[in-house]
């Protein structure tokens, strides 16, 4: 039998992008910063976490680089969602 695949589904590709929403939200210094680098305001922000294309497109490297996640776990969940094309 072959070994399971690394690559998350778009579920748990989605979710991975809300948990390193969620925790740089909480935090006061990492927020100010990610509203920055996306350009949204916290409404604005708060709106756009339900499009796929936001969380995949817009936030991935974003979220790698303030949340700390490694590149290639973030790349992979970021190929299972829309906007989100990995070149190799």
């Amino acid at each position: 039998m072959p070994p399971k695949s690394p690559i998350p589904g778009r579920e748990a590709a989605e979710a991975l992008a809300l948990q390193a929403v969620a925790m740089i939200a909480a935090d006061e210094d990492l927020l100010p910063r990610f509203l920055a680098l996306t350009g949204c305001g916290q409404d604005e922000l708060r709106a756009r976490l339900a499009e796929s294309e936001f969380l995949g497109a817009e936030t991935a490297e974003k979220l790698a680089e303030l949340a700390g996640i490694l590149p290639e776990t973030l790349l992979l969940a970021r190929s299972k969602l829309p906007g989100g094309s990995v070149e190799w």
